[in-house]
């Protein structure tokens, strides 16, 4: 249960921002700079977040299907893509801020890697939905 709320929370924000709340944004009239203002820093809370997310996810697969499932699972592969692309995220925001570019590219791979997450089934589940116990 505990990876299916980090999941939600961190693929949910990530799309919640970028396809309902900075285009209603600019429907309400706001200033294109204060719009732009408020993606950047939003986004970067957002990166942050997912990547603790992304962090405690990693602890439960590893935990339920052992360390191994990081390279050899898909869900381990993507979420580490994913923590790959928060990575490069801040390094070119740090680094490279003229970059924005990159910045949008890291942030579409993590959104990406986390709708694809969402597909895949939850650890310690087998791909069955459990059932209750009488």
């Amino acid at each position: 249960m505990l990876w299916q709320l980090t999941q939600m929370l961190w693929v949910g924000g990530l799309w919640l921002l970028h396809i309902g709340m900075l285009p209603v944004l600019g429907q309400i009239g706001l200033a294109p700079l204060l719009i732009d203002e408020i993606s950047s820093m939003l986004s970067a809370l957002l990166v942050g977040f997912s990547a603790a997310c992304l962090v405690l996810q990693v602890l439960i697969l590893t935990q339920s299907e052992g360390l191994r499932s990081l390279w050899r699972d898909i869900r381990g592969q993507l979420l580490l893509m994913a923590m790959y692309a928060c990575a490069m995220y801040f390094i070119v925001r740090f680094f490279l801020p003229e970059a924005q570019r990159w910045q949008l590219f890291s942030y579409l791979i993590l959104g990406f890697s986390g709708l694809l997450l969402v597909l895949q089934p939850v650890p310690g589940w087998g791909g069955r939905v459990r059932q209750a116990h009488p």
